[in-house]
């Protein structure tokens, strides 16, 4: 199959990006050693759809190396990185993705990757699997079962498997230890407030932070934003995140309310319509929005946009809106992931982590596929295990053995 990238010749950059990263996955770097050796999955059709940078791209080498047949796409317009993707196509691995793409040419991309008919999927955010169950429905009895990154797409995973239409099994490898503890706290943490920063140069310390969702990913961008110096207020629906909130040292408040406070707003819900065109009229000129949930729907463009009386591009990756009443309001990254479409993602030590439950599951799916129904599974507390022991050899961070005695008194009725 022949990749669709932007320009091979930016591969040499590629490389330098996919060399740098390689640096600092001493878990993937194991894992790579090992499957090299052994092959895996040899002979299986892999199709990745994720954010295609170079963490992304060494993730796709090392299942290469497993001996599988490797189909790279983007999974989302503007996180798509052109030396990354040419440096994986110039390394065996089939690539349609670029930056910037349509939506005609993002849907041709996921057609083209599941035209390879695949054994296994690595899903973001839940594309794939939704054309597997429509558009693409003849090749599902092929899937021997996939794995998911994202809170947005377990969560379409588990509504498919409660109205029993899910046709091959997934791992919600978004839900392991090892990735939510790590990759949603620290990782959107970090990698969030990174897209912005770089995006709009401004300072953080003092203003106010209006957080939207205090899950693992709300968790980590509001301890950041604490550690940055900013004033930050949460808005929740859940009452237990909420009072969690409350005693982290957050404000609550519904949006309505803290609309008139932020000066940053981020969404990170994974619901739609979090920020909307009443809480927009309530914003006081300056005010900047940015989205780190997986689809750019939590703040309402269409509202945004309706209440404009111009618009410009204010700067790279920054859409300003003149409102009525002389405000103006900023957008950041077209309301996308601006930890990605603005920045290079999450950290890459937290990535091994993540790339190599990923890897894992792979590899747990070729062995163990006849197995396991059409269901939505967790990571196994092996691999879970497994990922934290490579991760702290590679830290030299040694633990405590429980002494005979010890384990007795544990085990004791």
């Amino acid at each position: 199959m022949k990749s669709m990238i932007r320009d091979i010749g930016l591969a040499g950059q590629g490389h330098t990006k996919i060399n740098w990263v390689k640096e600092f996955m001493p878990v993937l770097n194991t894992l790579n050693a090992e499957v090299s050796a052994a092959k895996p999955l040899a002979g299986k059709n892999i199709v990745i759809t994720m954010h295609l940078e170079a963490k992304t791209a060494y993730l796709g080498i090392v299942l290469k190396n497993a001996g599988a047949n490797v189909v790279v796409t983007g999974s989302n317009p503007l996180s798509t990185q052109d030396d990354v993707a040419a440096a994986l196509a110039d390394q065996g691995v089939t690539v349609y993705a670029w930056y910037n793409c349509t939506a005609g040419e993002y849907d041709n991309f996921l057609h083209q990757a599941l035209d390879s008919q695949p054994d296994i999927i690595i899903d973001d955010g839940g594309d794939l699997v939704s054309l597997l169950h429509g558009e693409r429905s003849e090749l599902a009895g092929k899937i021997l079962g996939g794995s998911e990154e994202t809170t947005t797409g377990v969560i379409r995973l588990r509504a498919l498997a409660a109205e029993q239409r899910l046709k091959f099994p997934m791992i919600a490898v978004n839900d392991a230890y090892c990735k939510y503890l790590f990759d949603n706290r620290y990782g959107t943490g970090q990698s969030t407030w990174d897209g912005i920063m770089r995006t709009t140069n401004l300072t953080i310390a003092g203003k106010t932070v209006v957080i939207a969702g205090y899950g693992w990913c709300g968790k980590g961008v509001a301890l950041r934003a604490k550690g940055l110096g900013a004033n930050v207020i949460v808005t929740e629906i859940d009452p237990i995140k909420a009072i969690e909130a409350v005693f982290d040292g957050f404000r609550v408040m519904p949006m309505a309310e803290a609309a008139a406070y932020g000066d940053i707003f981020v969404t990170l819900t994974g619901c739609k319509d979090v920020i909307r065109g009443e809480h927009i009229k309530r914003m006081k000129s300056g005010a900047v929005m940015a989205n780190a949930g997986h689809f750019d729907v939590e703040i309402n463009k269409a509202d945004l946009a309706g209440l404009a009386v111009s618009t410009r591009v204010a700067r790279k990756n920054i859409e300003e809106f003149v409102l009525e009443n002389g405000n103006k309001v900023y957008l950041l990254a077209e309301g996308r992931l601006v930890n990605l479409a603005a920045g290079d993602g999450h950290p890459t030590e937290i990535m091994d982590l993540s790339f190599a439950l990923q890897a894992l599951s792979a590899i747990h799916i070729a062995q163990h596929h006849h197995q396991l129904d059409n269901k939505v599974y967790t990571v196994t507390p092996e691999i879970n295990a497994r990922v934290a022991e490579l991760k702290l050899k590679a830290l030299d961070v040694r633990l405590d053995a429980l002494t005979a005695e010890q384990q007795h008194y544990l085990n004791q009725a």
